[in-house]
């Protein structure tokens, strides 16, 4: 299909009244690009009518497996093994889709629609006509660790710290967060005032998800299976797409998106950063050991003072149980000197003891996270703060504390 005819097809259908549209022929298979706004009452019904119009005979939408599953079960999320979300170190991971679920439920009360419902209309008409549904965008974790990699370090936590403030702040959501909500989804929205000043950001969040989404619909589509696709994207991924659809597509698209959907592992350095840290500690005990008795005790000392009670005390600010921040503030030194249990999955496990979460607790999950003080209400939340509070408190105690025992032994 040339590119007269391609902008032709954009303008009749805009012109209708319809959302931006780009039709395009790829080998067999024509692709109807539906551009939809993530916050539209209108979105939904178009994509609606189109299923039911019998002219496409399969649907992909831009989801990944993990949204996909929260969209059908919502309260899947609340439904995990917390035990093994905290022993997989995926805690953070979960407390992030809190938060931007948070912010999704914020919008859908303050604007009357939800978020991402043209996505839920298209699932349920799919199933309703029983076609194909094709998830073809890349997961949710992924794009936030390739974010993660490809942001300078010194960037990282201004960048993060401006995520969560603005997802758990109380106030209205602003009208230019919902206009943005129209172009993409919770995540590109959330991230948008970044993304527009930072090439490094606006990768992995936007142009490599247009390229990994059309890999995908070649992976899933090979030539004869599919007549004409319908792809609900948002408009903000539509023109991306168009491009890399109108380019020839590799015949093997896998090892291409394999490599989207890589994350740099950690360097050698730190990975083996916390068995220096502890043998240094030791070390520096024997060291004090070796002086005299007298000192060698005192390092020990401040070493299960500082980092003992630096782990306890944050857990209080997550409102822990007496006994896990008790626990907590005898586990911290320790697990501080073997990295392969941390201090955080010692006070989770106590407090998961203590305040075994209610059914009530995983049911309300999704509504409590939307205001501050619902994170310390419900105790599903509530573990997983403990659980990211002690690890801070045990971090920042092991570092005080080693340059405390590095201060007495040679400071003179």
């Amino acid at each position: 299909m040339t590119d007269s005819q391609d902008t032709a097809t954009v303008e009749r259908e805009q012109a209708a009244g319809g959302g931006p549209r780009r039709t395009l022929q790829v080998g067999e298979t024509r692709y109807t690009l539906l551009g939809t706004a993530h916050v539209s009452a209108e979105s939904a019904a178009e994509v609606r009518a189109l299923i039911d119009s019998g002219e496409f005979d399969a649907v992909a939408i831009e989801l990944c497996d993990s949204r996909h599953q929260n969209l059908a079960n919502p309260d899947a999320l609340g439904e995990q093994d917390l035990f093994q979300i905290f022993r997989q170190g995926k805690a953070g991971m979960v407390a992030a889709s809190l938060a931007l679920g948070a912010f999704q439920q914020r919008v859908a009360e303050q604007s009357g629609i939800e978020p991402g419902a043209e996505m839920r209309a298209a699932l349920e008409a799919s199933r309703a006509r029983k076609l194909p549904l094709l998830l073809i965008d890349r997961d949710v974790g992924v794009t936030l660790k390739r974010i993660y990699h490809n942001v300078p370090w010194w960037q990282r936590f201004s960048l993060f710290s401006g995520l969560l403030g603005g997802v758990l702040s109380r106030q209205d959501v602003s009208a230019e967060d919902i206009e943005r909500l129209k172009e993409g989804d919770v995540l590109e929205s959330t991230f948008s005032e970044f993304a527009a000043e930072s090439e490094t950001l606006y990768t992995p969040l936007i142009s490599e998800r247009d390229r990994y989404m059309v890999l995908r619909l070649a992976e899933q589509c090979p030539p004869g299976r599919y007549r004409h696709v319908l792809v609900v994207i948002g408009a903000g991924h539509l023109k991306g797409m168009a491009e890399h659809l109108e380019r020839p597509l590799p015949e093997a698209p896998t090892p291409e998106r394999e490599t989207l959907e890589a994350t740099p592992p950690p360097s050698k350095v730190w990975k083996a950063l916390p068995w220096i840290i502890t043998a240094l500690v030791l070390t520096g005990f024997a060291i004090g050991f070796s002086r005299n008795t007298e000192l060698g005790w005192q390092l020990v000392a401040e070493w299960f003072l500082i980092n003992g009670v630096l782990s306890g005390a944050a857990t209080l600010v997550a409102l822990a149980h007496p006994l896990t921040v008790i626990a907590t503030v005898f586990a911290a030194p320790l697990t501080s000197l073997n990295p392969t249990i941390g201090a955080g999955f010692v006070a989770a496990g106590v407090e998961l003891a203590m305040r075994k979460p209610k059914v009530r607790d995983f049911t309300t999950l999704r509504h409590d996270v939307t205001e501050l003080k619902g994170w310390w209400r419900n105790r599903v939340s509530r573990t997983l703060l403990v659980f990211l509070t002690a690890t801070l408190g045990s971090a920042a105690g092991t570092w005080i504390a080693g340059f405390r025992i590095a201060g007495a032994l040679f400071g003179g």
